[in-house]
């Protein structure tokens, strides 16, 4: 079976998808562990996405659906509140604030 990383297969970085959490995944659904790890990559980019690019990606999704901006608008602002997002890259100084600021 394909291994985290392993270019045979659904890949993952090691760093954020641990090997152990695919084969938790693997065998307490019944998936194969090649498709826990695609399940956990997809999972992964879905969270990877960006304020910027859901807002977007929402409100062309609303406008194929024939909805007005007064509709959309209020919806997404709902859907924002509900959803986490990637966390911006920190520098070093910044992570060592956080410790000791």
């Amino acid at each position: 079976m394909p291994e985290l990383g392993d270019p045979r297969g659904p890949s993952v970085p090691a760093d954020s998808s641990p090997q152990d959490l695919a084969r938790y995944l693997a065998a307490s659904t019944g998936l194969s562990l090649s498709t826990a790890i695609r399940v956990i990559a997809d999972v992964a980019s879905y969270f990877d996405e960006t304020v910027e690019e859901f807002v977007r990606r929402r409100h062309a999704e609303f406008r194929q659906r024939q909805r007005k901006n007064e509709e959309i608008w209020p919806l997404i602002a709902a859907e924002l509140r509900q959803r986490r997002f990637a966390a911006p890259g920190l520098s070093e100084r910044q992570l060592r604030r956080i410790i000791y600021g």
